[in-house]
């Protein structure tokens, strides 16, 4: 592991691929080199306009590349039953569940749900649920959900999972990034319980220079933060290239575990990718549990195949 860098992709040729979140930062970065690696990438966007110019730029970069749009807004239970709905392909070689949002001002999605709660975690249950038959007729399928160093800041309250009692930002992008973390855990105990040939992993960039730190002072109207954070992207930030590594490790290296979490390996900040060091209760069976069954009966997705 030491020292790998996109070079070190295995060719993916006839593998698809889909990505969320694709036409920016390490959503974009992710696509582009797995294009460029032979996948077939579907951009999986909430917006047309970037997801389109995402895609023209990224034949572009990489002539030749098999790349597509297709919409998915995660804030919003139908976006996603519509885009598993028109998903065009018998496998689904990996999914990597890379969308999300940071530290915004209360919100809520189209279905009442708390925004970053029902973007990050939400969304992307219920949107690999929709997915699986495809990713267990796959062999080899992977599931790679990008989480955050963050996620140690906050455990989920299952009492509260969509903050209607105290509503602090980076709190509950913590438990969101928690629940990320738990998923994994929780749906990798159950594809190995039923012999699936699928391994969910889960990854984290580090401090890489998005417009995710951003997004929500400037949602707030905070210019001062927005400035801080564009300071802090600028001179302390690797790059995205950087901090989709492990992402890119994680769905691609041979012999990933199932229920890894791997990071940048220099403080969990920057550089190769390697290993990465989980809050305990991220590998809890019994919380595992009780978020998955409030995640089905939230979204109303059940995943057939793998019953408890």
């Amino acid at each position: 592991m030491s020292g790998w860098s996109a070079r070190d992709i295995p060719d993916q040729s006839g593998r698809t691929a889909v990505v969320t979140g694709a036409n920016s930062g390490l959503g974009y970065v992710t696509a582009r080199e797995l294009a460029r690696a032979g996948a077939r990438v579907v951009l999986a966007c909430r917006s047309e306009a970037r997801g389109t110019e995402a895609g023209d730029r990224l034949v572009t970069e990489v002539p030749g590349a098999d790349v597509e749009f297709a919409r998915l807004d995660l804030g919003d239970l139908a976006s996603v039953r519509d885009f598993a709905r028109g998903f065009p392909y018998d496998r689904l070689d990996l999914l990597v569940n890379n969308a999300g949002v940071m530290a915004l001002p209360y919100g809520t999605t189209a279905d009442g749900f708390e925004t970053q709660f029902g973007v990050n975690h939400l969304g992307h249950f219920a949107l690999t649920g929709l997915l699986l038959a495809a990713l267990l007729d796959t062999p080899g399928a992977r599931v790679v959900t990008v989480s955050s160093e963050a996620h140690a800041l906050a455990n989920i309250d299952l009492r509260d999972l969509n903050s209607e009692r105290r509503y602090r930002r980076w709190v509950a992008y913590a438990r969101s990034k928690t629940a990320n973390l738990l998923f994994t855990h929780e749906l990798a105990r159950r594809l190995a319980r039923h012999g699936a040939d699928v391994v969910a992993a889960a990854a984290h960039p580090g401090y890489a220079a998005t417009n995710l730190q951003e997004a929500g002072p400037r949602m707030a109207g905070r210019r001062f933060v927005e400035r801080f954070m564009a300071v802090g992207n600028r001179f302390f930030a690797q790059s995205a290239e950087g901090g989709a590594l492990p992402t890119l490790y994680a769905a691609t290296a041979p012999d990933v575990p199932p229920d890894s979490f791997t990071g940048p390996s220099l403080a969990g900040w920057r550089g190769a990718p390697g290993p990465s060091w989980r809050a305990p209760w991220t590998v809890n069976d019994r919380a595992g549990e009780l978020l998955w069954g409030a995640s089905e009966q939230l979204t109303g997705v059940t995943y057939e195949g793998l019953k408890a």
